[in-house]
């Protein structure tokens, strides 16, 4: 298994070192000038249950609202009179340096929504050096993930089964990632009410209404969908741990105890996981610290984008108590991150890297890889706008010192 890892190395070393090609950027994706100015595109673009599965939250959506609230709680205390002219966005995880504090972050329904989703992501992020995590209920095996990005990390969704868990973690680390994401907010399948008002399902049932919604999007149904299922077969939901289940039909999923999931299961996959293992999906200081006792390697402060419990505090709100708990893990960070101004308001709370999903899948949904590179510069640009601006150089100046909170006294 070593050489396998050290084969993955090898291979991601030569990838970072080769020049990169340059992607064109379509005239009507220059006209997008933020990463919120994707959605609406990709609204116009994707039928209505698919863009309502990818935008919404659980419930009242009041957690997913909450993710994007907490950052106007603070605000900035730029120095000035500092050389910033060698300012760069480096970061490190895991003993590996990427060039930007941003990646994406596992999302399901990535080839759902934009054609080849998961390999357009994956391909962008090792084009970028930056992370892209495969979702465990991606429709793209593994295996192809890895293959087109040496930058990938897999991220599993597994029941407190070891006849299930076991499998999975000896087949990513087959693939050759080093990297193993382990969700644990979904004890239950979440109350997603704008999903059956959209008439989502997974897998998608046929009906008329359906067919209907597709039809008055033709670009997607023929141009991702279509184009998909002719190239390449009906998408499958491929690594969850159960027998591959075809995208559409009139299938029951199977239902996996993930509410059996516990604090053993995580020391089974430690021992079986060679790499490095993260918990996404923890806000707790006191799992903080289970999880440094338990030997794991890193953590995604996360409420899983708003999407499980409504109502759960905004991770940006958790960093510094998560910090205070993390000892050598490292800290990463998801949920509601829009705006370069957010990235290093939540660096300077303690998070080493953070994650953005939603808008760099709509970029993917309009356009494939130039979208996703067009949306990443834009992030990236506005970050380095706003490091001259702070008077830092590097990511790891941005310190907690360089915040003031929004309301109440300012001490001086």
């Amino acid at each position: 298994m070593s050489s396998v890892i050290a084969q993955a190395e090898t291979a991601a070393t030569r990838a970072a070192a080769a020049p990169r090609p340059a992607i064109t950027i379509p005239a009507h994706l220059k006209r997008l000038l933020c990463l919120e100015d994707f959605e609406a595109p990709a609204r116009r673009f994707l039928p209505r249950p698919i863009f309502g599965f990818i935008e919404g939250g659980v419930e009242s959506n009041t957690a997913r609202n909450g993710n994007r609230a907490a950052f106007d709680e603070y605000g900035f205390l730029p120095r000035v009179l500092v050389n910033t002219r060698a300012r760069h966005q480096k970061t490190t995880l895991f003993g590996k340096t990427y060039d930007l504090p941003f990646g994406f972050p596992p999302m399901g329904g990535s080839a759902l929504a934009a054609y080849r989703g998961d390999l357009v992501l994956a391909k962008a992020a090792a084009d970028l050096n930056t992370v892209m995590i495969q979702s465990g209920a991606a429709l793209t095996k593994m295996e192809d993930v890895k293959a087109a990005g040496s930058t990938a990390w897999f991220q599993a969704y597994l029941p407190g089964d070891p006849a299930i868990i076991t499998p999975v973690v000896e087949r990513a680390q087959r693939a050759g990632f080093e990297v193993l994401v382990l969700t644990v907010d979904v004890q239950v399948s979440s109350n997603r009410e704008n999903n059956v008002r959209t008439g989502f399902s997974s897998p998608l049932k046929p009906s008329l209404r359906l067919a209907w919604d597709c039809a008055l999007r033709p670009g997607w149904t023929f141009g991702t969908f279509g184009r998909t299922v002719v190239k390449h077969g009906m998408p499958h939901i491929e690594n969850m741990g159960f027998e591959r289940m075809p995208v559409l039909g009139n299938l029951d999923r199977p239902r996996l105890a993930r509410d059996a999931l516990s604090w053993e299961h995580v020391a089974l996959m430690r021992k079986l996981w060679k790499g490095k293992l993260v918990l996404k999906g923890v806000l707790s200081p006191q799992d903080v610290r289970m999880a440094r006792e338990s030997g794991v390697d890193g953590i995604m402060v996360s409420n899983h984008g708003g999407r499980q419990l409504d109502h759960t505090v905004a991770p940006f709100r958790m960093l510094p108590a998560v910090a205070a708990e993390a000892g050598n893990m490292t800290i990463m960070m998801d949920s509601g991150i829009r705006r370069g101004t957010d990235v290093l308001k939540a660096l300077a709370m303690g998070a080493h890297f953070v994650f953005v999903g939603r808008p760099f899948l709509f970029a993917a949904t309009i356009g494939g890889e130039a979208g996703v590179h067009h949306a990443a510069h834009l992030l990236r640009d506005e970050i380095s706008r706003n490091m001259a601006m702070l008077g830092i150089s590097s990511v790891t100046e941005m310190t907690r010192d360089l915040l003031v909170p929004s309301r109440g006294p300012i001490a001086c």
